[in-house]
């Protein structure tokens, strides 16, 4: 049996990205329209779209908005090819950690240097290029979900940090599409959700996922994981990424390198599962990760309301790695990877060369 997802994050409409604002759930659940290349560079930055698969599509999506605009006020097609590609560059910045989005905004370029279109044509491309990739998202967490599923023990309860669900993605999600593709084998598999400060995705977004799609789950706080592994009643840890170093390093929502400590003593197989795009070969590991450092307001204030005292000193990295030897295996669209990571990951990239 399939399990059908109810949440599509982002898709291209007409001549813009229409997207679920990230920001307001569990409270709301409502789309908006982004019909600017700069509005989706404060989109993927104020994270009305967040996960670094649905923010790789953002991105790709950006791209073809810069162009719409660009063609208005330019006629020459090689100064918009030119300041389209400077545009594309600047989407890439928009956040330093997640390198889905200089993945797809670097095959938007691949599309603007190798097209022979006219400026009109040049769009079209890019247009049917993102849409492309947002196909193939679905398509590629699916085969995730279904390599995931086949280690997932019967009636296991799978821990999960922050969100890497369908709201992440373009739809079904990478560790919560482990867990959907389980699910439809085994309706006895459960979820425990940290809650994931300071933004609490795991309490906002991946409890209303799940609950949406009728998966049962038990939101904890972050402090709590070590205390439920140490009564026996974790299984299984799959979390998702959003990059992956050449030898297996891990970036991944601040807090998850807590999680694989624990599991590791606890003796608990801890898995990433993350698409071929989060895999960073140009790095050699996870030193070379950029953190993104977020605002102090995020740890200081819930909801709009300050909740320590003022003046107090703030550090906010919004990410953290997690060493390759804490991760039991990388689940991808190709199959699980195991250590050695560093050859294993060289090997499948070969393979997808040898291929393409």
């Amino acid at each position: 049996m399939e399990f059908k997802s109810k949440i599509k994050t982002i898709e291209w409409v007409d001549n813009y990205s229409k997207m679920v604002d990230q920001t307001v759930v569990p409270y709301e659940y409502k789309f908006v329209n982004i019909t600017t290349g700069d509005d989706m560079f404060v989109a993927i930055r104020n994270m009305i779209v967040r996960g670094a698969p649905a923010i790789g599509i953002a991105g790709a999506h950006g791209v073809v908005l810069y162009a719409q605009e660009l063609a208005e006020r330019i006629d020459s097609r090689e100064e918009f090819v030119s300041e389209l590609v400077k545009k594309a560059e600047y989407m890439k910045t928009s956040r330093p950690t997640a390198v889905n989005l200089m993945w797809a905004c670097e095959k938007q370029i691949e599309v603007i240097k190798n097209s022979k279109a006219d400026i009109k044509g040049i769009i079209e491309e890019l247009k049917q290029n993102g849409i492309n990739l947002e196909n193939e998202d679905i398509k590629i967490n699916k085969k995730i979900g279904d390599y995931g599923s086949e280690i997932v023990p019967k009636g296991a309860t799978i821990l999960t940090h922050c969100n890497a669900g369908a709201l992440a993605t373009v739809g079904y999600g990478t560790a919560l599409g482990v867990v959907r593709s389980a699910y439809a084998k085994d309706n006895t598999i459960q979820v425990f959700a940290d809650e994931t400060r300071p933004r609490q995705q795991g309490a906002r977004i991946t409890t209303f996922e799940l609950a949406m799609d009728g998966i049962p789950v038990t939101l904890i706080t972050d402090g709590m994981c070590s205390y439920f592994m140490n009564k026996g009643m974790i299984d299984m840890v799959v979390v998702g990424a959003d990059r992956i170093a050449a030898n297996g390093d891990t970036a991944n929502k601040i807090g998850t390198y807590t999680v694989a400590i624990a599991a590791k003593y606890h003796n608990i197989p801890f898995y990433i599962a993350a698409p071929l795009s989060t895999i960073d070969t140009s790095i050699e590991s996870g030193k070379e990760i950029p953190i993104e450092e977020r605002s102090h307001e995020e740890v200081t204030h819930i909801n709009g309301k300050r909740i320590c005292a003022e003046g107090v000193n703030i550090i906010n990295p919004g990410f953290d790695v997690t060493p390759h030897e804490l991760i039991a295996g990388i689940i991808t669209e190709k199959g699980i990877l195991r250590p050695d990571y560093k050859k294993s990951i060289a090997q499948v990239f070969e393979s997808n060369l040898a291929k393409a």
